[in-house]
């Protein structure tokens, strides 16, 4: 019987200083200083009374604008944190469309050169052309005259555009018999080029 009283005093206990705890907390009542050793005990920073004197009531208003303004400040506090994270990512997102920006711009740069290149090698295709047609337009023996002054390549490429030329056109090509007119070593070498750079 003894052990079940003394259960139930403990039981008393604990629920009385759970409500004084409860309550504090709801500030219905104040026992700041009777708790603030048990907080300490429990790991936690007791809650301070605020110093009054003997005469001078508590006001209520006050604490509240006191706890409103910590409230602000952690939230101050809080946006701070944050700004600093904006402000990183920021310069993340800066570095990131500068290296953007920066490959963008060589991307011109390399489409510019190609269509330089692409512009250089139509030119030089529509000249080629304009030499096929103008060397099919003169005496066979002529023509050959003055592709046996060219480079080799210059006469590989005015041959395949004259053949060329002639396919389009349904016509027979001069291209054999401007070889058979160009010296033999000549036109062999010029055969021997065309077979390797098909």
């Amino acid at each position: 019987m003894a052990g079940k009283i003394i259960v139930l005093m403990l039981l008393i206990v604990v629920l009385a200083a759970g409500g004084i705890v409860w309550f504090d907390y709801l500030n219905v009542i104040d026992a700041k200083t009777f708790l603030s050793p048990l907080y300490r005990f429990i790991g936690r920073e007791g809650r301070s009374q605020p110093q009054t004197a003997p005469d001078e009531y508590i006001n209520i208003d006050a604490e509240r604008l006191a706890a409103r303004l910590e409230a602000l400040e952690l939230l101050r506090m809080e946006m701070e944190n944050e700004k600093g994270v904006i402000l990183l990512e920021r310069n993340e997102i800066g570095q990131m469309a500068q290296e953007l920006e920066e490959r963008q711009k060589a991307l011109d740069e390399r489409e510019d050169s190609l269509r330089a290149q692409a512009e250089d090698a139509e030119n030089k295709d529509r000249n080629i052309e304009a030499n096929a047609r103008m060397l099919t337009g003169m005496p066979p023996r002529q023509a050959v005259d003055i592709l046996s002054e060219s480079d080799d390549q210059l006469i590989i490429d005015v041959l395949r555009k004259t053949e060329e030329i002639a396919r389009a056109e349904g016509s027979s090509s001069l291209v054999p018999y401007w070889l058979s007119l160009m010296e033999p070593a000549r036109a062999a070498e010029i055969q021997r080029k065309m077979a390797i750079r098909p």
